[in-house]
């Protein structure tokens, strides 16, 4: 659009007819101004949450000498420093608890040999360096099909893969016609064992 355009002269805001809103509100708090009161300004320490009213000039005029920490000793202000790296909240050194009662009545509850300390953060309490219990064997659904395989090798259901291929081992040369003197009369026995432990390999128990 050109700028000595007709409709541009229409649409432009001229300063006769600007149609931004006046905000109306209090009075300048600063001695003898008489200004909007735009901007808030600290009151200062023990007066947390209040706030005076000024103008902008007075404002960054006030901010300019605003100093929280005035009359307060050098000691105090440190302290305050230090509380506020916690946002003035308590605290206490890890491993006390209520001070020296506190240490006996907790070392009383949990004995260092109770627990495992396996990167040695609690050391200045006696925990042990051990490592962490061996997690519980996973357990799995048992099937009819592995019930049944479990029964002919007569082995309980939680056996572990050593004990299956014992076992297996044991089976296989009690029942095997050559372990017989040529005795056929056990193939079936041994039939059933053999197919019992490749079934417990296939799904993964051995």
């Amino acid at each position: 659009m050109k700028l000595d355009s007709p409709i541009f002269d229409r649409i432009r805001v001229k300063p006769d007819r600007d149609r931004r809103l006046k905000v109306e509100g209090p009075v300048c708090e600063w001695a003898g101004c008489c200004n909007a009161a735009t901007h808030r300004a600290p009151k200062g320490r023990h007066h947390e949450g209040q706030f005076w009213r000024y103008c902008f000039d007075h404002v960054r005029e006030y901010n300019q000498s605003y100093n929280y920490f005035a009359g307060m000793p050098d000691s105090d202000v440190a302290a305050y420093q230090k509380d506020a790296l916690t946002g003035h909240r308590p605290t206490w050194k890890m491993g006390q608890n209520g001070g020296e009662k506190g240490r006996r009545s907790a070392a009383s509850d949990h004995q260092p040999e109770n627990f495992a300390d396996p990167f040695g953060m609690f050391g200045d309490m006696g925990g042990a360096h051990r490592p962490d219990p061996e997690p519980a064997r996973e357990s799995r659904m048992i099937r009819n099909a592995e019930r049944r395989a479990f029964e002919s090798l007569g082995l309980e259901l939680g056996a572990t893969t050593e004990e299956i291929k014992a076992r297996f081992k044991v089976l296989v040369k009690k029942y095997h016609p050559d372990a017989n003197g040529g005795d056929v009369s056990t193939e079936d026995r041994l039939r059933d064992v053999i197919q019992a432990y490749n079934h417990l390999k296939s799904t993964g128990f051995c």
